[in-house]
């Protein structure tokens, strides 16, 4: 019998935990105009990078915003509706738009100058290549 182990990892927790709160201030005190919606994301670490993927169908890249402040990775944006028609009926409307943002804590440092950004089918896809000290290190035993 084999049993499936899940690590936990806080900084995941704390950046969901920080994307619902933001998600439920802006229902509260939004404007109304617009809804915030949570694109699903991926975060994979390999010996040399942190690779980061996020969803966000039907978005033009000139609409993505991402920025690094410290060991803080931000993806922003906004997907906008399509214009409204009067002469059209909807009985179902399931896409989300209106504005997003995700922060992440990176769990390790990065080299920000070498950051890599590509979007392509829908999904943003950054390497975020790590700093030498965040490597690890095979220590000669004597």
């Amino acid at each position: 019998m084999s049993a499936n182990i899940t690590r936990w990892i806080p900084f995941r927790t704390a950046s969901l935990l920080q994307d619902e709160i933001d998600c439920l201030l802006e229902s509260a005190f939004g404007d109304g105009r617009s809804a915030m919606w949570t694109p699903a994301l991926d975060i994979e670490e390999t010996k040399d990078n942190i690779i980061v993927r996020a969803e966000l169908p039907g978005m033009k890249k000139e609409d993505i915003k991402v920025s690094l402040e410290g060991d803080q990775l931000r993806i922003s944006g906004e997907r906008r509706s399509e214009a409204e028609q009067k002469d059209r009926t909807f009985y179902r409307a399931e896409r989300a738009y209106g504005r997003f943002q995700r922060t992440l804590t990176l769990p390790s440092d990065v080299k920000s100058d070498k950051i890599s950004a590509v979007y392509s089918d829908g999904v943003l896809e950054l390497a975020l290549p790590k700093a030498e000290a965040a490597k690890a290190k095979e220590i000669e035993i004597q």
